[in-house]
């Protein structure tokens, strides 16, 4: 592909990326919540969800979900209903006091979070097969292209994600010096639960 193509679409794609929606605000909850590892963790689960999408996309299933309502339904009320029920579990489980650091290992939940939550998202399928095409060559091999597009709109989704996890990480501090953890915590809670909704409004076809 050209490299004016491929200039377009890397703006294009890091416009969109900073744009705030469900992924940002879900990666930044959790980091100001359970901390820098937490979050990239979550973002790793984040951009392998991408990657996978990006990969069904270009085999097609994307486009099986997006021509039938149901399916696109299913995964648009699976999405919310998960993140709701994570809001849910960190309400419920709300700390009376500070937590200890969380263990790396616990870490596999947060990257299985992230994962889930993107193969959840049926807007992620629609995304590629609405702005791919537009920066693809036709008379070139597909296969490439495709390729090339992927990668890049994963790797700048995860630096954009990456950034958002380090400065929510960085107001931590101060949360944890409150007195009231558990209020502090269930903010939180509720703020992911407004993401659920959120990503719920924005992904509903008009």
């Amino acid at each position: 592909m050209s490299e004016n193509s491929l200039f377009a679409f890397v703006l294009t794609v890091t416009l969109i990326e900073l744009t705030p929606g469900p992924n940002m605000g879900y990666l930044a909850v959790l980091a100001a919540s359970a901390g820098r590892r937490a979050g990239l963790a979550a973002t790793a689960g984040v951009a392998f969800g991408l990657l996978g999408i990006g990969i069904a996309s270009s085999l097609g299933l994307a486009a099986i979900v997006a021509a039938s309502n149901p399916l696109y339904e299913v995964l648009r009320w699976g999405g919310a209903l998960y993140l709701l029920w994570l809001a849910w579990q960190g309400w419920r489980d709300a700390p009376q006091e500070i937590a200890k650091p969380i263990e790396a290992t616990a870490n596999t939940k947060f990257f299985l979070r992230g994962l889930i939550t993107n193969l959840l998202n049926p807007k992620a399928g629609v995304f590629y097969l609405s702005i791919f095409p537009t920066f693809i060559d036709g008379a070139r091999p597909l296969l490439p292209q495709t390729a090339i597009l992927l990668t890049a709109y994963v790797t700048i989704a995860t630096i954009i994600h990456s950034a958002v996890v380090v400065s929510a990480n960085a107001i931590r501090p101060s949360i944890e010096k409150r007195a009231n953890t558990m209020l502090i915590r269930r903010i939180m809670s509720a703020l992911l639960a407004a993401v659920a909704i959120w990503l719920f409004y924005t992904t509903r076809r008009t």
